[in-house]
């Protein structure tokens, strides 16, 4: 994989950091088409259930990578935002001017990390409805509303598809063949059999390649229409709807949805209602593995909250693909010695790898999955979301989703945990069961 996404053309890194203006206006549409009517195959997106943000152009970024990624990310962000003049009546979460990143799974990637400030943002939050105007040569004083939406429009016409029409699907191996996939469980099954990790979560990619052209816009509506339950993103040709909430921060409070435990919905029998409850919260392999992501989210969050609630229990996700064991916890974070509280980002790295797309213990099992994978993720079950100039934000675990490689290709990704007790074919039909949103969005067959 490429370090950067031919299809878009990032624009170069400048030395000098960018002295930015920011105005935020309230926008008088406020219907459930207002974020969709906003999706471009350039467009930057965050959504679900009709509400989020769409970013458009960009007047500032930075890529990274390596093991500094995200603090290098984060101290770039810092000072473009200390330089900047933002005037935001709104002051919401994602009001303002706001950097939407994807960050590389691992630190031996080649994908280049990164954070994009666009130059235009619409936000819908319930019945509020709002347009960011960000611009690095432009004092505010000539930011006005009328120029916003003349220049939304503009970028909206930019952003758009200008490639071949849709044709039909072929999906070709990927650097993990399914062979080589089940080769990998077996050998982690291996490994399981000692005392040093109790879980490894193995992925396996597959490329879909049209004989038209993948309109990343399309893509995205069906995601939105199949998967309102999910959060639908998009950065810079990364692609997917993940039903994984690594953390969202609002004024000094953390959330997270975590995910472990897996059930195919379509070999599910027909008519059972107790098939989910059983297969799933009675089955020992699957609460064992659910449990290990719990205390690895949980152990990395004491630190720096207080209050923390973690269910008992967990819960049925019902999804069109998939059943998932879930849990929701949430904690109130704690100042740091400079009297703020930690940001999206900084949560995101603490977070980042979790239990959930890695194994237990982290470093043990990253260092065994480089191994056995034998594939670079790249952005998959990496960080994906925004962050604000408050620091309020949203970042997902990018899962469910692909990489557009070039204006025909698309590599899609799935992972499964593995523990003891696992078998490798049931493994090898779950990936296919977590690559199904994708391959329904682009039209893809098996």
């Amino acid at each position: 994989m490429s370090a950067d996404l031919p299809v878009f053309s990032p624009a170069p890194v400048r030395d000098e950091l960018p002295v930015l203006s920011s105005v935020t206006f309230s926008f008088e549409r406020t219907g459930q088409a207002f974020i969709i009517d906003a999706l471009r195959h350039r467009a930057m997106v965050w959504t679900r259930q009709g509400n989020g943000l769409v970013g458009l152009g960009s007047v500032a970024r930075i890529t990274t990578g390596g093991p500094q990624r995200f603090a290098q990310a984060r101290a770039w962000l810092t000072d473009v935002l200390a330089r900047a003049t933002v005037i935001d009546p709104i002051n919401r979460p994602g009001s303002g001017p706001v950097a939407f990143g994807a960050f590389a799974f691992s630190y031996t990637s080649t994908y280049a990390s990164r954070l994009v400030i666009p130059e235009v943002i619409f936000g819908k939050d319930g019945n509020l409805s709002w347009i960011t105007l960000t611009s690095d040569t432009m004092p505010v004083s000539e930011l006005s509303y009328e120029y916003a939406v003349r220049r939304a429009e503009e970028l909206l016409e930019q952003a758009a598809f200008t490639g071949a029409p849709h044709g039909s699907i072929s999906l070709l191996p990927g650097q993990l063949t399914a062979g080589s996939y089940l080769e990998a469980v077996t050998r982690a099954l291996e490994v399981l059999e000692g005392d040093e990790i109790s879980k490894l979560v193995l992925s396996r990619d597959v490329i879909a390649r049209s004989t038209g052209g993948i309109n990343l816009a399309d893509v995205i509506l069906e995601l939105i229409k199949g998967y309102d339950n999910c959060w639908t993103y998009a950065v810079d040709g990364l692609v997917g709807a993940t039903p994984e909430m690594l953390v969202r921060v609002t004024n000094g409070r953390a959330e997270a949805r975590v995910l472990a435990g897996t059930l195919d919905r379509a070999t599910a029998p027909v008519g059972d209602q107790s098939y989910p409850h059983r297969e799933l919260f009675q089955d020992p392999k699957q609460r064992v593995e659910h449990q290990l992501a719990i205390d690895s989210l949980t152990l990395a969050l004491d630190p720096i909250s207080h209050g923390m609630c973690a269910p008992g229990e967990p819960f049925i996700l019902e999804l069109p693909n998939v059943w998932h064991l879930a849990s929701d916890v949430n904690a109130q974070l704690r100042p740091g010695s400079n009297g703020r509280f930690p940001t999206a980002l900084d949560i995101a790295e603490i977070f980042h790898p979790t239990a959930a797309v890695c194994g237990t213990p982290t470093k043990q099992a990253g260092a065994v999955l480089r191994r056995l994978e034998g594939l670079d993720r790249g952005p998959y079950a990496g960080p994906v979301g925004w962050i604000d100039s408050r620091g309020d934000g949203e970042f997902g675990i990018a899962l469910r989703g692909g990489v557009l490689e070039d204006e025909h290709s698309m590599r899609l990704y799935a992972g499964c945990g593995i523990v003891q007790g696992s078998d490798p074919e049931s493994e090898l039909a779950e990936s296919w069961a977590k690559m199904r949103p994708m391959l329904q969005a682009l039209h893809a067959e098996r």
